[in-house]
């Protein structure tokens, strides 16, 4: 893979979530990452193939080559591409990788408690359409404005 070789939908009303993709922003050095909102406004599933409930179950990707990654493919080669493939190890024992998809899907699923739990804060509160979170660390006068397709609590 080359640059701009993995693009990740990521749920950015998820704080955990939105923390882990600053994070893998701020080691991709050689700009090998596109990340994409799936809760902003106007986001559209279809040339991915997949609805937006799979997206919400689970973090997907896509290659340069045009191949669907799901879970923890997605993870394993995100962090594979900026240098910390080391991080996840564990998830290319193929005698590990049923237990660690299984536990990640669960994790997934409850994103938002892990988040509450993981001290990452509480998911965007909305109104009206629109919901208010702070991505990526920028200070709170910076905060982006997402729009939700759901109700995040």
């Amino acid at each position: 893979m080359n640059a701009g070789a993995l693009t990740l939908y990521f749920d950015g009303n998820c704080p955990f979530c939105a923390a882990e993709m600053g994070r893998l922003r701020s080691w991709d050095a050689r700009g090998t990452l596109r990340f994409v909102d799936i809760s902003e406004a106007g986001f559209d599933p279809s040339p991915l193939g997949v609805d937006m409930a799979a997206l919400d179950r689970e973090l997907h990707s896509l290659t340069s080559e045009g191949r669907v990654l799901v879970g923890i493919d997605s993870m394993l080669a995100a962090y594979t591409l900026v240098d910390r493939g080391w991080l996840v190890a564990p998830l290319r024992f193929g005698w590990l990788r049923p237990s660690l998809a299984w536990f990640y899907r669960g994790f997934a699923r409850n994103r938002y408690r892990f988040s509450r739990w993981l001290g990452y804060g509480e998911p965007a509160r909305c109104n009206s359409n629109s919901c208010g979170i702070n991505l990526y660390g920028a200070p709170p006068t910076q905060a982006r404005t997402h729009h939700s397709h759901r109700d995040p609590a």
